[in-house]
């Protein structure tokens, strides 16, 4: 046990700051109080015109210019390392910056096209940024870990963190994207905010008030502020949909074995009853279905053994695409108002009722979600997959430097699961599973069509964002792990203090109920994003990314 794990920590950070250009500091770091907000015309200050108009490029239109020979490739990386320098001064979101090669690397795609007069693959171009996940060659991988600095994943010596690479970080250099920063996570992966004795805690960059969410909280952060149009973040209990719904992004949970994470840092690596799953956060839906699908056209099941064989499924997003085929058999929704465990701040009941009305207003049908088995059990029943080894991994990790657990962290005080235990568990899994699916099933009676829903419509937290250490209740996006669901998050509005106002007549369901209602308040969170979930079956993937442009186009009327 190390007795100078701060100064390690101290040191790593400072390491990662150093790397940012002289010309690209901020001189005076504005307080919370000062800028609440440094999106839009704050950050823009900073930046060239030409800068500005690159960075707010969705991912389509970037490729789009880079692809055709309209933008070169090392001005489009060029553009993204000075906002996402400017991202981490602000909002404390990145672990690791490697821009020097980014922009040796985009070289290199101009020189290539200069000389094919192509495209070297879709992502031609791209500028993709990782969670601190994902293993980079010559680039190390920490984790939020102190006692992972310097090592490859806590082991010391192997030299392993200088050349090793995830796979999808292989196939993501195949298709033509640019890496150049790993962004922040919590230490542990288990938080809906992102902190760690390394950077410190990672603000929402609409209002710095809250939380950037967690666990691909960087990613979050990052992407709202525009210092990346697309990244990667994982998601076992909401990780990409929270900092996806709290940082007004499109964010999409995959089900297990659609997109590749063989070779990637995790926590609690080998509990195999709910995994973490890798997935994109953007700008626009069509940002997330590009990345999927130009990373499918690597084949990734021919090197990561849980990957499906499944190509892109043009036919399953046309079903909802196509305006023929759509209005001559409606959509269906089911709306999840109240999960009957935690009442959802009146911005958030806002948004979804919001929704519900846009797609009523469209033909549409919407019908109650109540389902059995109840959210509460889902929950129960996921928490002890979580807890199976109770809590060993993490505290191995946190004892290779000795340093302090952030109070944000999910860390069981469970003794261990044996062999019978989690045997059981798992049959428990599968009989919830098999419940909720059949329910979805008879949805197929009241709907009108004949068909059960196609989605649900339901709340991502039962918050905007969290305030910091105020992520009082996981429930609202943890069942969807559970089940292994599709899940895509749509951002709806902003918070309005004026329209927003406290609860006159609530009345808690218990505790925890009370005290999430109490983070509310209209006057802190008054213009941060609120957004929603639409979560589809196993394997949606297509459905749901156009039914998320779908809604997101009738939003926007």
């Amino acid at each position: 046990m190390s007795s100078d794990w701060k100064q390690i920590a101290k040191d790593k950070a400072d390491s990662v700051l150093d790397l940012i250009p002289k010309e690209w500091r901020i001189e005076k770091l504005p307080s919370i109080e000062e800028q609440t907000d440094v999106t839009g015309s704050y950050v823009q200050q900073f930046l060239s015109k030409a800068e500005i108009e690159i960075t707010e490029t969705d991912a389509v239109g970037i490729v789009a210019h880079t692809s055709s020979g309209q933008w070169k490739s090392v001005d489009v990386a060029k553009a993204f390392c000075h906002r996402a320098a400017l991202a981490h001064q602000l909002l404390n979101c990145l672990h690791e910056i490697f821009f020097d090669q980014a922009i040796k690397d985009a070289e290199e795609l101009d020189q290539y096209y200069a000389k094919h007069k192509k495209a070297i693959g879709p992502l031609h171009g791209l500028p993709v940024s990782l969670k601190d996940q994902f293993h980079v060659k010559g680039v190390e991988t920490h984790m939020g870990y102190v006692g992972w600095i310097g090592s490859f994943m806590g082991k010391k010596g192997t030299g392993k963190e200088k050349k090793f690479e995830s796979e999808m970080v292989r196939e993501l250099r195949q298709v033509g994207a640019v890496l150049y920063v790993k962004t922040s996570v919590p230490h542990t992966l288990m938080a809906g905010e992102t902190v760690n004795n390394v950077i410190g805690y990672t603000r929402n960059a609409k209002n710095r008030n809250l939380s950037s969410g967690g666990s691909s909280g960087g990613e979050g952060a990052l992407i709202g502020i525009r210092g990346s149009p697309v990244g990667f973040g994982t998601d076992i209990g909401g990780s990409i949909r929270i900092p996806a719904a709290f940082n007004g992004l499109y964010g999409i949970r995959p089900s297990a074995g659609r997109m590749p994470y063989e070779g990637m840092a995790n926590s609690m690596d080998g509990q195999n009853s709910v995994l973490s799953v890798v997935g994109p956060l953007a700008t626009s839906p069509d940002a997330l279905k590009l990345v999927m699908q130009s990373l499918l056209l690597t084949k990734p099941w021919l090197h990561d053994p849980l990957v499906h064989e499944m190509p892109w499924r043009t036919e399953e997003e046309l079903a909802v695409s196509d305006p023929v085929r759509r209005f001559s058999k409606p959509l269906t929704f089911g709306v999840l108002r109240n999960d009957g465990s935690c009442t959802p701040h009146p911005p958030v009941a806002r948004a979804v009722e919001k929704v519900v009305k846009v797609l009523q207003d469209r033909g549409h049908s919407i019908i109650e979600w109540k389902p059995t088995p109840s959210h509460a059990k889902l929950n129960e029943v996921c928490n002890k997959c979580w807890n199976f080894d109770g809590g060993a991994d993490l505290r191995d990790s946190f004892a290779l430097s000795g340093e302090d657990q952030a109070p944000q962290v999910m860390l069981s005080e469970t003794p261990q699961a044996n062999a019978s235990e989690i045997m059981a568990t798992n049959i428990e899994k599968r009989e919830v599973q098999k419940e909720y699916m059949e329910y979805w099933n008879s949805t197929a009676d009241l709907t009108g069509t004949g068909e059960p829903v196609d989605a649900i419509i339901a709340p991502l937290a039962p918050f905007a964002a969290a305030r910091e250490n105020g992520y009082t209740y996981y429930g609202y996006s943890v069942w969807v792990n559970l089940l292994d669901y599709t899940a895509v998050v749509i951002p709806v509005t902003n918070v309005d203090k004026n329209v927003d106002q406290k609860y006159s007549d609530f009345k808690a369901i218990d505790e925890e109920d009370q005290k999430t209602q109490d983070t509310y308040d209209p006057e802190i969170y008054d213009g941060a994003h609120v957004s929603i979930q639409l979560v589809g079956r196993r394997l949606q993937e297509e459905k749901m990314l156009a039914l998320a442009k779908y809604v997101a186009e009738a939003l926007r009327g």
